[in-house]
């Protein structure tokens, strides 16, 4: 077996996911923070990055389910917080 880029980008989407996850449950991140959302998308786009080298439709599916709901985490924060600026601006 050869350990091309691909699998490297993966690894590093891995790598990023669990980090992300294991930060939320060390108290160290909020479940519903920007910065956890992002980093979970962006580590599902790292792994479907390798998924093209490789396909696997199980692994697909489920990265785009967690990219899609990762982005729907994002946009409700950002969304309430742009909603209670407005509340309290003067």
């Amino acid at each position: 077996m050869t350990y091309t880029w691909f699998d490297f980008v993966g690894n590093l989407g891995v790598m990023l996911v669990l980090l992300t996850y294991a930060m939320v449950q060390l108290g160290r991140l909020g479940a519903t923070s920007v910065t956890y959302g992002s980093l979970n998308a962006v580590g599902a786009v790292l792994i479907l990055v390798s998924l093209s080298n490789t396909f696997n439709l199980s692994s697909f599916v489920i990265e785009i389910c967690w990219l899609t709901i990762s982005l729907i985490g994002v946009t409700r924060t950002l969304w309430r917080r742009h909603r209670a600026r407005r509340e309290h601006a003067p």
